[in-house]
């Protein structure tokens, strides 16, 4: 089956109505198999909408915090901030209630939430912050165990925490999922539970889907799990990555999400790969980041995703790397973190959940 640019359909997974288009060299038409890059035809949803309808972050800028980090002795608690759009190092925005890194990060178009932390000891401590404004982060309330390394992913409603490490009986990586919701303080309910135990996994979401990558290496460590945002359940399987990896930065756009860094076994990695949120298969090439490390923190607006800090070999880093989402190509240099920090945790008030 062939496919023209301006088709139309009706996805019945996301519920949405989609269009076909390609780059502006695309030709002819495209076969069902291999789709999903601009350049070989791909769907997009179709947003109707008047400028009420777009968050006041999408006119006056979108806005990514990263809060926490660090490693002992000196771990963080404090929140960052810069504007997705633009370039230039980061600011102070406040500081979270408790330091501590390995936290999880979600977001709403209005509140930025962190979940989980080490410091030392596991913590089921969740923070939030009001993102268009500056200050120190207040308690929404616990998760359902003290824990490092999970991935957060939303929508506009509904947050979810998934996997991480416990020292708790049993000990080790977990595979629960928690979720909260996002505009209701108060404590995390079960949600149901992801393919294989795993923490520090990359995790994204469009506005139905959240997707969770990564895993122990060798075993496992490639593997792609989602979930449907608003119905309770265990994963599925969405696919595998290009490299088995762990500890790696996640970030996406309604459509596309991307994965980035991570540590493959003894080695660090700087890959960044994609996925079409949407659909299900496997990740794709997309570029490098600036440096191998591993769990750097993801933001994006729309159009950008930003990978901030993280840790190659002997060093600790503050640099912030920007890719466009809907190309491919390595990653250019945003500007500076205010320091030099592994395992933050990023999120924003535009991004692909919303």
């Amino acid at each position: 089956m062939s496919i023209k640019p301006g088709a139309l359909r009706f996805n019945t997974d996301s519920m949405k109505l989609e269009i076909f288009r390609g780059s502006p060299n695309y030709e002819g038409s495209a076969s069902m198999a291999g789709i999903g890059t601009l350049a070989a035809g791909q769907w997009e949803e179709i947003v109707a909408s008047y400028a009420g309808d777009f968050p006041a972050s999408e006119s006056s800028g979108t806005r990514a915090v990263f809060g926490g980090g660090g490693g002992a002795p000196s771990y963080s608690n404090i929140i960052d901030y810069i504007t997705v759009e633009s370039t230039g190092n980061a600011n102070d925005f406040g500081d979270l209630t408790q330091a501590g890194n390995f936290a999880g990060a979600l977001a709403s178009t209005t509140r930025g939430v962190f979940g989980g932390r080490y410091s030392p000891g596991n913590q089921n401590t969740i923070d939030f912050v009001t993102i268009s404004t500056q200050g120190n982060a207040a308690d929404f309330g616990d998760l359902q165990e003290g824990k490092r390394g999970p991935g957060g992913a939303s929508n506009a409603v509904r947050g979810l925490f998934a996997g991480g490490y416990t020292p708790t009986s049993p000990a080790g990586d977990k595979n629960i999922i928690d979720y909260i919701t996002i505009s209701t303080l108060g404590n995390a309910q079960d949600f149901g539970d992801l393919t294989r135990v795993i923490s520090g996994l990359g995790a994204f979401a469009s506005s139905t889907r959240a997707v969770f990558g990564g895993g122990p290496v060798p075993a496992q460590g490639n593997i792609i799990d989602y979930v449907q945002i608003m119905s309770e359940g265990n994963a599925v399987d969405f696919g595998d990555l290009t490299v088995s990896c762990e500890r790696i930065g996640g970030t996406s756009n309604r459509i596309r999400g991307l994965f980035a860094g991570g540590q493959a076994g003894p080695a660090y990695t700087n890959i960044i790969s994609y996925v079409t949120i949407p659909t299900t298969g496997n990740a794709i090439d997309f570029g490098d980041l600036s440096a191998s490390k591993w769990h750097p923190g993801g933001a994006a607006s729309r159009n950008r995703a930003v990978f901030a800090g993280g840790y190659t070999p002997g060093s600790l880093l503050n640099v912030i790397d920007y890719v466009t989402i809907m190309s491919t190509g390595n990653a250019a240099d945003f500007g500076d973190l205010t320091r030099a920090h592994q395992q933050v945790a990023g999120c924003s008030n535009g991004h692909g959940g919303l």
